[in-house]
């Protein structure tokens, strides 16, 4: 649990949750000991953090569930009830491997920082799912259904796509009406897939790809 963050809900304050397990097995996830749903040295409890973010009322605009992949906790939707019924914003980091866990989710969500890894038909590269993708690029409909705000977001890692493939996934975001994109490049210094390396961004492809999709969006960012 992160108790105090100013990046992971745009423009507020928030407490950042992150929840056990991942059906998917990206090559450059970073979050290895939240894959497995046991027991972690340092984690809480619903119970335990609910008296946080009891103390934090007034203090914090939000709380973030994130992961892992969130989602797949039955106990999400409940969690996200009591903090809406607390006065707290939800947001909420997520994949979607399957969208039928999302949507009973959509009237407690007030923002979504959607992971899309590729296009779908590359998903596989990535997550090491032939069945993944699909949900994630559907989501976007669903969201936009909803009025729920919300920003795409690509983790780059340059032995997996090239700068002509992150293009590609911000022109068909661009497409359909998604507004904010945001690139993250992938931390090497801790990777399920130990073999991808540390190859580094270079700065052309960097500059070519802001270049290309900064006018496509209201927003673009590059996070370090």
């Amino acid at each position: 649990m992160a108790a105090f963050s100013t990046v992971d809900y745009p423009q507020h304050l928030a407490a950042t949750l992150f929840l056990q397990g991942c059906p998917w097995r990206c090559h450059y996830c970073h979050n290895l000991h939240l894959i497995p749903r046991r027991k972690v040295a340092g984690g809480i409890n619903w119970q335990q953090a609910l008296e946080h973010l009891l103390k934090r009322r007034g203090l914090l605009d939000a709380v973030v569930f994130s992961g892992g992949e969130p989602t797949i906790q039955a106990a999400l939707l409940p969690a996200l009830q009591q903090t809406r019924a607390l006065g707290f914003r939800n947001g909420l980091h997520t994949g979607v491997p399957q969208l039928k866990r999302l949507t009973p989710l959509l009237p407690y969500l007030d923002w979504v920082g959607l992971d899309i890894k590729a296009l779908p038909s590359d998903y596989e590269v990535i997550t090491t799912n032939r069945r993944a993708g699909l949900d994630s690029w559907a989501a976007i409909d669903v969201l936009q259904a909803a009025s729920v705000d919300f920003e795409c977001r690509l983790t780059w890692h340059a032995a997996l796509q090239s700068a002509e493939q992150v293009v590609r996934v911000g022109q068909r975001l661009a497409e359909r009406g998604v507004r904010r994109f945001a690139v993250q490049p992938a931390r090497s210094e801790q990777m399920l897939n130990e073999q991808l390396g540390t190859k580094a961004l270079s700065g052309e492809d960097r500059q070519r790809v802001c270049s290309t999709l900064r006018p496509l969006f209201e927003t673009l960012e590059f996070r370090e």
